[in-house]
């Protein structure tokens, strides 16, 4: 029977008259239509339960196939520059070396407020007062801050910034406010940072 005589018998077919119980005796074409459903059915139940599993695991180890080459990608250059780390951590030691060396220790700070009395000075600027403020620890440092109240005009300010900030130790200046005083000239009051390192084997 050919394709087209299956085709007008299965139009032909009323299947409201089909009884399940008597497949053997149904029309050829819709036994054979019937079985193509089966097959259909079941290649749609493999692609679904079993391949489209299969193609999601493949998706995923290729994903994770591109994440480890990027890895070891990341890992061959780092090997291959670990000689240029090893210099730039040999070079960032011996700056942070000279760095702590700019920190002040303890009995250095008498030192450093007579230095900065004597920059006010020689800027032109005079001394109302200069003292150490109470210690505000961080997590790598302390912070010993200084309270300078001076007399002088916009120029000599100038010098007095440019002064201690050419001084050898580390000394930031924050939080100043300037005022009128006597005549012509100009109060100004500045709260200068100096900094000590927490560790002590390192100050």
């Amino acid at each position: 029977m050919s394709f087209k005589d299956s085709l007008n018998e299965l139009r032909e077919t009323d299947f409201a008259d089909l009884d399940i119980q008597q497949i053997g005796v149904w029309p050829s074409s819709v036994k054979n239509f019937l079985l193509v459903l089966v097959l259909v059915f079941i290649v749609a139940a493999g692609y679904f339960f079993k391949i489209k599993a299969l193609r999601e695991q493949d998706f995923s180890a290729a994903r994770q196939e591109i994440k480890l080459l990027e890895q070891y990608q990341n890992k061959a250059f780092q090997a291959a520059n670990l000689d240029a780390y090893r210099l730039q951590m040999i070079a960032l030691d011996e700056t942070f070396g000279v760095l702590l060396k700019q920190l002040p220790k303890d009995t250095e700070v008498p030192g450093l407020l007579e230095d900065i009395t004597e920059v006010a000075y020689g800027s032109g600027l005079s001394m109302k007062s200069i003292s150490l403020q109470p210690e505000r620890a961080s997590e790598f440092y302390i912070e010993l801050p200084i309270k300078i109240d001076v007399i002088g005009d916009y120029h000599d300010f100038g010098a007095f910034v440019s002064g201690v900030a050419a001084l050898p130790r580390i000394v930031t200046l924050h939080d100043y406010s300037i005022k009128k005083s006597n005549g012509a000239l100009l109060n100004l009051v500045i709260e200068a940072k100096t900094y000590r390192y927490k560790a002590d084997g390192l100050q």
